[in-house]
């Protein structure tokens, strides 16, 4: 369903890259090309981010199915189209990433001094192709852009991140494209037994009962180190510790949930007896990620490594909750990952502030920080209070819901996976007494400075979104509601189907 005349969502992917197009024909001396390309990446993703949220006024959410489609032939023999759209469980992900660009762009205003087109140009082409995946409805079209946002990605750690920056943008593009050529495979098996490579046409074919673990674990084994799920999180604290500030809020905010929104998209109503059967596996690696990886983010003397491990408890909530496959639990990992989305980005941004000052993230280097950056322990202590799950910030919702989806198929489940939160508590609050309690003893801070103007826009919207969606969670939970209830009641006739045909052969059978 489209009305408005105009194709809104090739717009809104493919505008950045004419934005980029824009920045590569500047000329004239250094500092003439840097601000230049600084302007219209800003000017282009605030562009972006309006026709975003046309999107999101137009959106009827009452509707389970795509809107907003765009359907134009590429390969029509093979079955192979450029077809975009958005459901309930799309849309505000595209927001989410055309709200951080912006954000990020802003946030490298400064910070970023040497190759500043270029790192301008890469960041626009990032949102395509982070826009680009959350739209598709073609397996061959998502896999491009999936595939995709690894260049520009590794192109900004290895480039603009810090002194082990090769080693770790080398690792985290091997990580992502191993796991990314069994999905590869994934997508010919499902092309050759559909005859298409059409994501609504996939969703209806049922495929056979024999492929479908195959299918599962060749999907699993992408989506998994995108997540990242233990043990396949190493590459993630070493990327999120070498990337520049705007690296790790794109890495923590759109990144990870590329996996989650893929077990969503595909493994979960495309595969459904696949993932009922290794649900508990899932469980497992999930429960380890959130109990083993908030231990290890006690233990951390990097600011950077703290929230990277903490990234990883968060989206073992997110796992087990969709998981469950009944409406909370699904409704509750959406919530998180949109809740993760915004409160990771701006806790990374919050270690960016000091970092830009002091040029150290070690939390022993800190202390005091009330004293001389009453603004910043505000800011700070917000998103602290959000990630830990305080009623009236977004964090609470999504897990609560999760941990009710949970307790509906395990206690223990529940119970386990709750843990997180506590330990979640124990990590933020060392982080946030060591950096901004105690006394100030350590001369080189007597002169750091407050929140700037620009710092203080960047965080402003940020805020906003987290108390609304802590005190209005509704208003975010209305736009998949029709899309998750259709999909469990998808899952749910799946997985009675098989049990039906056996009642009746055994009925036939003496």
């Amino acid at each position: 369903m489209n009305d408005l005349g105009f194709p809104l969502l090739s717009l809104i992917t493919w505008l950045p890259m004419v934005g980029g197009l824009v920045i590569m024909s500047v000329r004239g001396d250094d500092e003439t090309v840097a601000s230049n390309a600084r302007w219209t990446a800003l000017w282009t993703s605030l562009i972006v981010l309006v026709l975003s949220l046309i999107l999101w006024v137009k959106f009827d959410q009452s509707e389970a199915g795509f809107q907003f489609v765009e359907d134009v032939k590429w390969l029509p023999e093979y079955g192979v189209g450029y077809k975009m759209g958005v459901d309930g469980i799309s849309v505000l992900f595209v927001l989410l990433s055309t709200l951080l660009t912006p954000i990020c762009i802003l946030a490298s205003w400064d910070s970023i001094t040497k190759s500043v087109r270029e790192y301008m140009l890469t960041f626009l082409i990032l949102e395509t192709m982070m826009v680009g995946m959350f739209c598709a409805l073609d397996f061959v079209v998502f896999y491009i852009f999936f595939e995709g946002v690894l260049i520009p990605m590794f192109l900004i750690i290895g480039i603009w991140g810090g002194p082990r920056r090769v080693y770790s943008a080398f690792k985290f593009f091997l990580f992502t494209l191993t796991g990314s050529v069994l999905m590869l495979l994934a997508l010919l098996a499902m092309w050759f037994q559909a005859g298409t490579s059409d994501l609504t046409v996939l969703l209806k074919t049922q495929f056979p009962p024999a492929m479908q673990p195959w299918l599962f674990f060749a999907l699993f084994a992408s989506f998994a180190v995108k997540v990242p799920m233990w043990p396949l999180h190493t590459w993630l604290p070493d990327a999120h510790v070498e990337a520049p500030t705007a690296g790790s809020v794109i890495l923590a905010g759109v990144l990870l949930k590329m996996g989650a929104y893929g077990f969503l998209r595909f493994s979960v109503p495309m595969l459904p007896l696949a993932s009922a059967q290794f649900a508990p596996f899932i469980y497992t690696l999930s429960i380890v990620a959130v109990v083993y990886t908030s231990l290890v983010a006690l233990a951390q003397e990097d600011m950077k490594k703290l929230i990277a491990y903490s990234s990883v408890a968060h989206m073992g909530v997110v796992t087990i909750g969709i998981f469950t496959f009944n409406v909370q639990g699904i409704q509750g990992a959406m919530f998180q990952m949109l809740s993760h989305g915004i409160v990771s980005g701006a806790l990374f941004l919050i270690v960016g502030v000091v970092y830009d000052r002091m040029h150290t993230r070690e939390i022993s280097r800190y202390g005091g920080l009330a004293d001389r950056m009453p603004k910043y322990a505000v800011v700070f202590m917000l998103f602290t209070m959000a990630t830990c799950g305080l009623p009236g910030t977004s964090g609470f919702v999504g897990e609560l819901l999760v941990i009710v989806g949970a307790a509906q198929v395990n206690f223990w489940l529940a119970l386990l996976g709750g843990l997180g939160m506590i330990l979640g508590i124990a990590y933020m609050l060392y982080l946030y007494r060591r950096v901004i309690f105690g006394r100030l003893t350590k001369a080189d801070l007597q002169g750091i400075l407050d929140l700037s103007p620009r710092e203080i826009a960047i965080f402003a919207p940020l805020v906003v979104v987290t108390l609304w969606m802590g005190i209005y969670p509704s208003s975010f939970t209305g736009f998949f509601d029709a899309s998750v209830a259709s999909m469990v009641q998808h899952h749910a006739q799946a997985m009675a189907a098989p049990a039906a045909a056996a009642t009746k052969l055994a009925g036939i059978v003496p």
